[in-house]
Parts: structure tokens; sequence; C-alpha cells
């Protein structure tokens, strides 16, 4: 059966991390990508990339307050949200079951579901408002990954660097891929 996964990319710096992880997940042929960008997301892409590049993307990508779209709801066979990077404002929403978004609606029905819910937050330092809500969430069932990166694989590029994250994600995410494994050759 084909995989159905869900990626938000929201306003928080490090649009690097989206664009390396919807690149790798539009190489794999046995997962279904769904994308949600907030405006702010696509003026910090903009911004930190520039570029559009999430304009030529092949997934079937909906808007911020779509809340027809098929993960809004339980009953869809998405089974994992990918939010990469995860704003703290986001986190927080998702942390008090605010569904304001699609994107934080997404994040209700999986945690809800007991389905797989991946934060990538991307912000430094953390306050103790955030630790408590990544704590909160994390108490929920959700994944908080934080995109930092690793140094051991030597990474030559910043899209290099990204993947070390990204990679880190997909495994969460049980995605098969050929990041960098420690001592594995």
């Amino acid at each position: 059966m084909r995989r159905k996964i869900v990626v938000g990319v929201t306003g928080a710096s490090g649009s690097i991390y989206a664009k390396v992880l919807l690149a790798k997940l539009e190489r794999l042929n046995d997962i279904e990508t769904a994308i949600v960008m907030s405006k702010n997301a696509k003026d910090v892409w903009k911004y930190e990339l520039n570029d559009t590049s999430y304009e030529d993307l092949s997934f079937k990508s909906y808007e911020r307050n779509d809340f027809y779209a098929p993960f809004a709801s339980g009953s869809s066979s998405f089974d994992t949200l990918i939010i990469c990077p995860c704003s703290m404002g986001t986190l927080g929403r998702i942390a008090a079951g605010t569904s304001d978004s699609l994107v934080t609606r997404a994040a209700d029905v999986m945690l809800k579901e007991r389905r797989k819910l991946i934060c990538a937050v991307r912000d430094t330092p953390y306050n103790l408002i955030h630790l408590n809500n990544m704590k909160t969430v994390a108490e929920a069932g959700g994944i908080i990954c934080p995109a930092s990166p690793s140094f051991y694989s030597k990474p030559a590029t910043f899209e290099d660097l990204a993947a070390t994250v990204v990679d880190r994600i997909l495994n969460l995410a049980d995605i098969p891929n050929d990041g960098y494994r420690w001592n594995e050759e």
C-alpha cells in the first residue's frame, strides 16, 4: 500500500531543510506527498534561498485554511505529518490544541489518531515556554526533532548539512533513505 504523508512548511528560518526534504520525497515513488505552506513560509523561502522553487514541486498543494483537505479528518489514510521547519508559534498552537490552520488541524488529527507527527523545530535558544510546548507535544505522542545538523559525515555544502537533519526526519517517519549512518559501511 502506498504511504501518504503531509509536509507542513511554516515561516521559521530554515527553508533549506524543507527544500532538501521535499527534493528527497520527490524521488520516492511509493509515497504520496501533500504539502501545506504558510504565506510566511513562502516569504522566508524566497528570502533565504533566493528562489521560488516551491512553485515547481510535483506535490498536491493545499492552502493553509483549506479544512476540506483529506488530512484535516481522522478518516483519511494519511499517516504522517512532518512540519519542517516548525515555528515555535506553530508548536505552541499544536500544544494548546488550537487548530486555526490546516497545519495545526492536521497535527491535531495525527495526535488524536495516534499517527506520526514530527516537528522539526528551528529556533535557538529555547525559552521555558518553548520547552514546555515541546514536552506537551511529546507527551501527546509527537516527535520533536530539532533542526540541529550533525558534522561527522563531513558535509561539504549547505544542502549536505541540511540533509543530516532531513535524513533523521525520514528515519523517524520510517521512510528509507541513503543518508549517512554512524560507523556503518
